[in-house]
């Protein structure tokens, strides 16, 4: 009886072994899945189309070149609509039943802000491609310190909305030089954030501000708002503002015959190709913020521009889908230094050790101020001009002439 037990333990152990060293070699060979959070329907849906055609040209090209480690690429989509409680729902559902080790994406910076908590909840790193209210790469916003880098989840791929006016101060110190601003944005987190910023930038440089007027978004008619800022003749407008507000403002802006010397934008809705659509005329001459154009001399920036444009069609994408197609690419870059191993933390570890160039630029997170795992960047000045958008500063990197003074009267005929 015991020969008998021993030759069946042994069978056993035999047959116990082998099973094992069939599951040990077996390789997964299935799509990884990776997390995208986008506003897919609602007002921002013009910004995620752009996104999401920019996540899926680079997934493309990604598999086409191998995938990662052989295994395809897969973005698993999530529509926030633009707002912060869909956000919160998305995000939940991506990691609880997707099981995504990774979320990138992030338009609007209250639905990113809101998904970035939920994220942070799960300990699930999320590669922020647009969301730009300072406090989501600000450990303290989340009950954490700036030293807790090992605990904190968030990465930022584009720079705060605090510094997208950057590129503007230098063309307004040295060619410009108004001398008063009016300051009109639109009371989300975005544009609260990005007024403020600039007030400062604004009084840093000698600029008197006129006055600062917030609006709700989705507002129809800005003509009171508007006539109440000319009243001071400032020099310029700053304005920030999401796409369809932007081209209403600057319309109601023609018809009321309002000319100060300077309109210039934030970013955001005034780089949009659906703002010269949308504003016509009265788009002309409108300078922006920019984080990025593809005449830009950045390795396949203007590749990447014509492959979206030969693919889809259109004026082509401005800074926000260039944000999504290289944040496509550090998602392959990050997944390719996990040799295999693709949990939340080994993925953690491996965003901590980017440093890689995309078409959007450098990106490497670093730690300043009370942000940490944020990507440092620099930022343009463009003009509508001829119904193009052109990158007029810095002057050594300007595809076009910055055009100055204005005559309105001949633009908006």
């Amino acid at each position: 009886m015991k020969n008998i037990t021993k030759v069946f333990l042994a069978a056993l152990l035999a047959v116990s072994f082998l099973f094992g060293l069939n599951s040990c070699s077996k390789k997964e060979t299935g799509p990884i899945k990776i997390g995208v959070l986008l506003p897919l329907t609602g007002s921002k849906a013009n910004f995620g189309e752009m996104e999401k055609n920019s996540f899926e040209l680079a997934k493309a090209e990604i598999n086409k070149a191998g995938g990662i480690d052989g295994r395809a690429l897969e973005f698993v989509y999530e529509d926030d609509t633009g707002k912060p409680e869909v956000g919160r729902a998305g995000a939940e559902k991506l990691i609880t039943v997707n099981k995504v080790p990774l979320i990138t994406g992030g338009y609007s910076s209250s639905v990113t802000f809101a998904a970035a908590a939920v994220a942070q909840q799960y300990r699930v790193p999320f590669l922020v491609n647009t969301g730009s209210v300072d406090k989501i790469t600000e450990p303290e916003a989340f009950n954490l310190t700036p030293k807790d880098g090992d605990k904190f989840y968030i990465y930022r791929l584009n720079p705060p909305v605090s510094e997208y006016a950057s590129g503007l101060e230098s063309l307004l110190q040295e060619v410009v030089k108004p001398k008063s601003v009016y300051i009109i944005h639109e009371n989300t987190a975005f544009g609260t954030k990005g007024a403020s910023s600039f007030k400062k930038s604004a009084e840093k440089l000698g600029i008197e501000v006129k006055g600062v007027q917030s609006y709700t978004e989705g507002t129809v008619d800005f003509k009171p708002l508007l006539l109440n800022a000319w009243k001071t003749k400032p020099d310029m407008f700053y304005m920030i503002s999401y796409v369809m507000d932007a081209a209403l403002i600057m319309k109601q802006a023609r018809e009321l015959n309002i000319k100060p010397k300077l309109f210039v934008g934030a970013g955001a809705g005034y780089t949009m190709p659906a703002f010269k659509e949308n504003a016509g005329p009265a788009a002309e001459g409108v300078l922006s913020a920019t984080l990025w154009h593809q005449s830009l001399p950045i390795k396949g920036a203007k590749e990447y521009f014509d492959n979206y444009v030969k693919k889809y069609g259109g004026d082509g994408p401005d800074y926000h889908g260039a944000e999504a197609y290289s944040a496509a690419y550090v998602v392959a870059n990050v997944l390719k230094r996990c040799k295999g191993d693709y949990t939340p933390e080994t993925i953690k570890k491996a965003l901590d050790k980017t440093d890689m160039m995309t078409v959007f630029g450098p990106v490497k997170f670093v730690s300043y101020g009370k942000k940490i795992h944020q990507n440092k960047m620099k930022t343009y000045v463009v003009q509508w001009i001829n119904g193009e958008l052109k990158l007029v500063w810095p002057k050594n990197l300007a595809n076009a002439k910055f055009e100055y003074p204005i005559n309105w009267d001949k633009l908006w005929k």
